[in-house]
């Protein structure tokens, strides 16, 4: 009998995760099955009930679903209750278990797979929603030098700054106010890039030898990727490495096998 699981969201016509788990599951010969399901804005707890009734036995959860699916879960990890947000569900006979590995993932493959250091570095995290929410906790983990928040609101980066302060150093500003400072890392955490857009991030805030990263994935340079190397940073890198890193602990949290994920980044490359 296949395992059954499946990537919920809206839309989800879109999503890579189908392929990458099928990868996974022939890689490390685990018998399941990975679909996509497309939940209504307001039915996002009826379809999870739904998928449960059906016999599916796990799902990750994307936008716009990440609060509710923290709400839903019966029991949280502790990174999920820190991010305050859940990608990955496991529905067992005693409840839903809720974990969020988007921070595992961008953290795996800045380190492992981009060979960049984390620690006492100077961070900035461009953007104070759900995809900075997620990552904070595992890259404050990661000891860095500093870890800056700009948001357009400061309000916002501020309230990250307040949830997030007892597991390290961390700072909150608007974009204006990064003016003089350099970083080793900068990080779009923003959804800009979706529309072709750039955060407005001042000149020269990248470091010599830094490494500019887009959570987002896509054709060619998103437009924060180019402007930082108009910038002079030394290194590029889109979010396709933290996707399939993300996968691999979902993966790895609902299997107990951990997949390799190197050739999958590459096939999913060579699509591209």
């Amino acid at each position: 009998m296949s395992a059954h699981y499946a990537v919920i969201g809206n839309p989800v016509l879109h999503s890579k995760s189908p392929l990458i788990h099928a990868l996974f599951a022939q890689e490390t010969a685990q018998n399941i099955v990975y679909d996509r399901v497309e939940a209504a804005l307001d039915g996002f707890a009826a379809c999870v009930q739904q998928l449960q009734q059906n016999g599916m036995v796990g799902a990750n959860v994307t936008v716009p679903f990440k609060a509710q699916a923290f709400a839903l879960a019966d029991t949280l990890t502790d990174r999920a209750r820190q991010a305050g947000a859940v990608n990955t569900l496991k529905f067992t006979s005693v409840g839903i278990e809720g974990d969020n590995t988007d921070g595992i993932g961008l953290v795996t493959d800045i380190r492992q797979n981009l060979d960049f250091e984390l620690t006492q570095k100077r961070i900035l995290i461009l953007g104070a929603g759900g995809a900075a929410r997620g990552v904070i906790q595992p890259l404050l983990a990661s000891q860095p030098g500093m870890l800056v928040i700009a948001n357009r609101s400061e309000q916002r980066a501020y309230a990250l700054k307040q949830q997030f302060q007892p597991y390290g150093i961390v700072e909150a500003c608007r974009y204006s106010q990064l003016a003089g400072m350099q970083f080793d890392l900068i990080i779009n955490a923003t959804s800009a890039s979706l529309s072709d857009q750039l955060p407005p991030l001042p000149q020269g805030c990248f470091a010599p030898n830094s490494l500019a990263y887009d959570m987002m994935y896509g054709k060619g340079d998103t437009p924060f990727l180019s402007f930082a190397l108009r910038q002079g940073a030394a290194r590029c890198a889109d979010g396709l490495g933290m996707l399939v890193e993300q996968a691999a602990a979902a993966f790895y949290f609902w299997r107990r096998v951990h997949p390799a994920t190197a050739p999958v980044i590459a096939a999913l490359r060579a699509m591209a």
